[in-house]
């Protein structure tokens, strides 16, 4: 099962993949898709706030954040870790559990990446939004580092996010029933 998609004018099919026997949710993977990536990246800073970092989670809005920022012209992106690394000094995280991840995960951020955040405006951007508790996670993030967000972006807008007034996103997804049709 499929659900066809137009996404900064590219059409797209996402596979429906089973979430619970009652629950499945459209498949969007922007890892790799170099065209798809370029185009959203483009629709989403023309509907940006003024920003002076954009910041993500790993791993599949790396390459949003990294096209957003090429073609912002900015010269730093910040990506908060799944995993603390060795270069990384001065770690701090917090916990988020994701719809599309099994169990509890906890974003790092560097030291030096939260002093570059202090006092500036933070950008959070995300390849789809759905329970919102990665963005969170982001969100206090930026918070302990002292950054102030101006703005949370994302590709897609799954199920209930699509009501939410604080997020600006190119499209809505739907959830779906086991059958394929999407839940209203």
């Amino acid at each position: 099962m499929f659900y066809p998609m137009t996404i900064a004018g590219l059409e797209r099919k996402l596979p429906l993949c089973r979430v619970n026997d009652a629950l499945y949710i459209g498949a969007f993977v922007i890892l790799g898709d170099a065209k798809l990536t370029v185009a959203c990246a483009a629709e989403l800073l023309t509907r940006a706030p003024e920003y002076d970092y954009i910041v993500t989670a790993e791993a599949k809005g790396i390459p949003l954040a990294h096209e957003m920022a090429r073609q912002a012209g900015d010269d730093v992106y910040i990506i908060a870790r799944k995993n603390p690394k060795l270069y990384m000094r001065d770690v701090f995280s917090v916990n988020v559990r994701s719809i599309t991840t099994d169990g509890d995960q906890t974003l790092y951020l560097d030291g030096d990446d939260a002093a570059r955040m202090r006092g500036k405006r933070i950008l959070l951007v995300d390849d789809v939004i759905s329970t919102g508790e990665s963005i969170r996670s982001l969100a206090e993030l930026v918070h302990k580092a002292g950054g102030t967000i101006v703005g949370t972006m994302a590709i897609l807008a799954e199920g209930d996010a699509q009501k939410r007034d604080d997020i600006i996103y190119l499209e809505p997804l739907p959830l779906f029933h086991a059958d394929g049709t999407p839940i209203a």
